[in-house]
């Protein structure tokens, strides 16, 4: 790396030097909104107030600004915590060390770090020789790159699966690159250009950033993925999730196209992992609501039905009478203050 902008990276920072001073807590507030931190989320993962929070992107990107550049503070732990942004992380010296699921990747000179968006993570205490660099960049950063490097790629699929949060992909992928010289260059490149706040610095970097996702591609030997999950059951957790969310609307097509798979693999690969097909799976879900609802609420019959996605109200007749043994008005009456039975 060029030794001037190296010098001028591993500058201590004012919050480098309250951690120096004897602060060994990070500054959250540097870092997030307080009131943004998921209370609930944390409390079901077992995470205190004091040991968890969610970094978030806004309080780093200047007013229409897509990108920006931080550098990784040193001089202390970083407990558990997410970001509700992509995060790219580079390394120009030393080495940076992240946890995520217990697993330690140790990042060297040249390294990159792609970690989905809220993925949960750590980062071990780095010293004065190791400079990490944390991109941080609005989702429509990523679309000028997108269009360079095309679909169906590694890459392409991470971003646009983090990015639209209904796409299985992995929790972070890791090119291992030894210092590259044309992606060390493009990469130096940007990082100068927004800490001298260069004209036009975001298209420029929108365009390098495609460049080296292209020669990213051109690596995939070195690329080291998420292994704590294999794809197989990603892909079905992901589709689970649909089901549960997307019951009235949900189809087998929709979501194989989604996910880039063809509808006999997914089927297959539902039937495997599960025991019960695609639609046999709907169905159960969504006579797991109308139960709900008879039971819950006050809607009508055919309220209910149209809410799980049946048009047709008397085939709904039909299809509860053949799975509850009696139809959705007298199985109100019955249940009215019963647990909600299992479909």
């Amino acid at each position: 790396m060029d030794k001037w902008l190296l010098e001028q990276l591993k500058t201590v920072t004012p919050e480098e030097q309250a951690y120096l001073n004897g602060d060994s807590q990070v500054r959250k507030d540097i870092y997030t909104y307080p009131c943004q931190e998921d209370t609930a989320c944390k409390m079901s993962k077992g995470y205190t107030e004091k040991d968890y929070f969610e970094i978030d992107c806004q309080l780093f990107l200047q007013e229409g600004k897509l990108l920006t550049v931080r550098h990784h503070s040193r001089f202390v732990e970083f407990p558990v915590h997410k970001h509700n942004y992509i995060e790219i992380v580079y390394v120009c010296a030393g080495k940076i060390i992240h946890y995520i699921d217990d697993k330690e990747l140790v990042m060297g000179p040249g390294d990159m770090l792609f970690m989905n968006q809220y993925v949960e993570h750590s980062v071990k205490r780095a010293e004065a020789e190791d400079i990490g660099i944390n991109f941080i960049a609005l989702p429509e950063f990523f679309d000028i790159p997108l269009q360079m490097m095309g679909k169906h790629n590694v890459i392409a699929d991470f971003l646009v699966g983090t990015l639209r949060q209904n796409h299985p992909v992995p929790q972070y992928l890791m090119f291992q690159l030894e210092e590259q010289k044309p992606i060390s260059n493009l990469m130096e490149n940007m990082i100068s250009s927004i800490i001298w706040q260069s004209e036009n610095e975001d298209v420029i970097n929108q365009y390098s950033m495609g460049l080296v996702f292209l020669y990213l591609i051109n690596h995939m030997d070195m690329l080291t993925r998420d292994s704590s999950q294999n794809y197989e059951d990603v892909l079905i957790q992901a589709t689970l999730k649909y089901i549960d969310t997307q019951y009235k609307t949900a189809n087998l097509g929709r979501i194989a196209e989604d996910f880039h798979q063809s509808l006999p693999v997914l089927s297959k690969l539902i039937k495997k992992h599960t025991g019960y097909t695609f639609q046999e799976l709907l169905l159960r879900k969504r006579f797991q609501k109308a139960v709900m609802f008879l039971v819950e609420t006050q809607l009508s019959v055919e309220e209910i039905a149209t809410q799980i996605g049946y048009e047709n109200l008397s085939y709904f007749y039909r299809q509860f009478k053949a799975r509850c043994g009696m139809t959705p008005s007298n199985y109100r009456k019955c249940h009215k203050n019963d647990t909600i039975i299992k479909i």
